[in-house]
């Protein structure tokens, strides 16, 4: 006899185990490659995800279970299914939305420099070690998508002092603002700057939205969902999302 066990994955897509059931020590609560939170039973209706149906006495040594795009229970498609279709319309339509783009690329860029750690034949590489690194990869991701990326643009002077943006997206009415958290630069820190930012931001005429990237591959902010949910905002001159990346920790 043999029992179907569940599958546990990330709202990323990323598989966590096919063995939710007969294997609990594999189970995460967020992802180790990008952090996201996980799942093993649609959200919609509770059924849960399939995945390997073990039987007694025998070891599986074959291929892992594909992670689903549906639920088979009531047919609803899952969260890394929707992702994947938006990323796509994006990518490939000019008029697409601009802002679901950035927060792909920026939701991703802890696996990129993950990945470049790791050279053929141990050869030199780029280690995101401060803000600096962090800009300069997110640059070059940014060039996949954009055309007119200008950095360090001036903003206008907001409580008697000027500072420069890290990115703006001028057709897009873009502002990218980028912080990498450190020993001292933590949450609390990281939260009074972004507000700053935030107001001063405000009144750049080319700024309609506001995407702040936090990388923090170290886990400084203990509760990154919360610090995002306090700084988002949609009002009716300027959107921010604010993105604290990975959330693993």
């Amino acid at each position: 006899m043999g029992q179907q066990d569940a599958q546990q994955v990330c709202l990323n897509g990323h598989q966590i185990t096919d063995s939710y059931h007969h294997s609990p020590d594999f189970r995460q609560r967020h992802c180790s490659q990008c952090g996201a939170e996980t799942i093993h039973k649609c959200q919609v209706c509770g059924t849960e995800i399939r995945g390997d149906y073990h039987v007694d006495g025998f070891i599986s040594f074959g291929d892992s279970t594909p992670v689903p795009t549906n639920c088979e229970g009531c047919g609803a498609q899952f969260p890394w299914t929707k992702k994947k279709q938006e990323l796509i319309q994006a990518s490939t339509d000019p008029s697409g939305d601009g802002f679901k783009l950035l927060e792909h690329i920026c939701s991703r860029f802890h696996l990129v420099a993950k990945q470049l750690r790791s050279r053929h034949a141990d050869r030199n590489s780029l280690l995101v070690a401060d803000e600096y690194d962090v800009q300069d990869l997110l640059h070059a991701l940014l060039r996949l998508h954009f055309d007119d990326i200008r950095p360090e643009e001036w903003t206008p002077s907001y409580a008697g002092s000027s500072s420069r943006v890290d990115f703006l997206l001028k057709e897009e009415q873009i502002i990218v603002e980028v912080k990498k958290t450190r020993e001292s630069l933590k949450a609390r820190h990281v939260g009074e700057q972004l507000i700053v930012d935030i107001e001063r931001y405000r009144a750049h005429p080319d700024c309609k939205r506001l995407i702040c990237f936090v990388y923090d591959p170290d886990g400084w902010v203990s509760n990154p969902r919360g610090l995002e949910s306090d700084l988002n905002r949609k009002d009716e001159d300027l959107e921010v999302k604010v993105l604290i990346v990975p959330k693993g920790h």
